[in-house]
Order: C-alpha cells, then structure tokens, then sequence
C-alpha cells in the first residue's frame, strides 16, 4: 500500500492535491490545523477514496509529536509528504511597514514547519522505496521572479526552498528525494478569484514532484514538470 500525507488539507490546494494522490491509489492521511479536515476525509470516504485524517498545527511541536506518534503506530512506511500548510500571503504590507507578529508566523508555519514536520517523519519516509517530500513553495521566493510586497510570505517561501536545497543535499544516496514546487498563481482562499490557474493544475504539479521517479531530480524547484528559476 502506497502511503502519502498531505498538510493544510482541509481546502484549496492541499485538498485537491490529497484527491489526485487517493484517485491515484494511495492511502492519504488528511491533515489540517482544523477539525474542518474531519468532515473533508468523510466526504472522500463516501466517493470511494482511502482516506484517513488526523489533526495537525504545523507551527505545535506537540501537535507534529502527536501525529508522529499517530502514524508509528498505525503505518509501518510513508511514500509521500506533501508540506502544503502555509499563511499569510501579505499584499497589504511591505518591508517598511510590516508587521513583525505576521513575518514570524510566517515563517513558523511556512518555513519551520514544514522542516519540523520532515524531520519528525523522516524515519517513515526512509522505510519506503521511494521516498518523497514535496515543499510547496511559490515564485514569491525566487530571487529572480519575485515582486514587490508581500514580504512575510515571499521570505518565508525563499527561505523553504533554501530548506529544500540542504535537506536534499543531506539525503543523497538515500532512496529519498525532496523537491520544492511553485503551484502557479491557483484560485483559491488565498490566490483569488483573479488567479489565472485552477485548483486541479496547481494540484496536478504538486502531484507530479510526488512522483518522480528513482532517477529523478533532489532538491529542485519546479512548476508543471518544469525547473523554475530560484
């Protein structure tokens, strides 16, 4: 049984993304911050899918020691992690003005999260012939195509794919691979109405650094398939 678990689960992006791995066959452990994510792994549940749900804060090292505990227990590998959670993407705000309570839980949920909830899973993830991590990240973070504003967000992105680059570079000549994915600008609760992009390609991407195969790339920064600018 293929094994993968999806953060921030509950809606827009993570959601679709925990869909797409389920439809293709795997057991997916649907986790959110809420117990919103509950009542989204019964509505899986009813349209056929393997889906299971366990409630996670990312920015709570007792909620990430919970759910580790959680799936010791209950699974004996994990083939697929996908860090999805993120906040704040602060248009209203720049260097100048900001406010420093939303950069630091930015990066506490953008950037120490995921790297928290990697590190407590890992001895999962390295029991599976395959092991893949996914840091959604955003071109926000690129040094190249960034753009003005949104500070607390687009640091906490660029310093994830900095996270991405050494937690690939730590395990090379392991069976497992991480990669950082821009979803494109997706209509969603945070993205907009305007976004150009649906939730199903923005997913689609992400589902597609899931997996890549033993040959391919560790510690990339992709969208649709495709390397992007860091």
């Amino acid at each position: 049984m293929q094994t993968a678990l999806v953060t921030g689960a509950n809606r827009g992006l993570g959601k679709e993304t925990a869909r797409q791995l389920a439809k293709k066959s795997f057991k997916v452990i649907l986790t959110s911050r809420s117990e919103a994510g509950r009542s989204v792994a019964e509505e899986f549940r009813a349209e056929g899918l393997d889906v299971d749900f366990h409630q996670l804060d990312v920015a709570d090292g007792q909620s990430i020691a919970e759910l580790t505990e959680y799936l010791l227990e209950k699974y004996d590998h994990l083939d697929v992690l996908v860090n999805n959670a993120g906040i704040h993407y602060d248009t209203y705000q720049n260097t100048l003005n900001a406010d420093f309570s939303i950069v630091e839980e930015a990066f506490r949920v953008n950037t120490l999260g995921p790297w928290r909830v990697s590190k407590a899973l890992m001895p999962l993830l390295e029991k599976s012939d395959a092991g893949r991590i996914v840091n959604v990240s955003s071109s926000s973070g690129s040094f190249k195509d960034s753009w003005p504003g949104t500070p607390a967000y687009s640091m906490s992105k660029c310093a994830l794919n900095m996270v991405t680059l050494k937690m690939a570079a730590d395990l090379e000549g392991t069976k497992v691979k991480v990669n950082s994915v821009c979803p494109g600008w997706v209509r969603t609760a945070m993205g907009g109405q305007d976004a150009p992009r649906d939730v199903s390609e923005g997913a689609a991407s992400i589902v597609w650094a899931a997996l890549i195969p033993k040959d391919g790339p560790n510690g990339g920064f992709f969208r649709d398939g495709e390397a992007v600018s860091w």
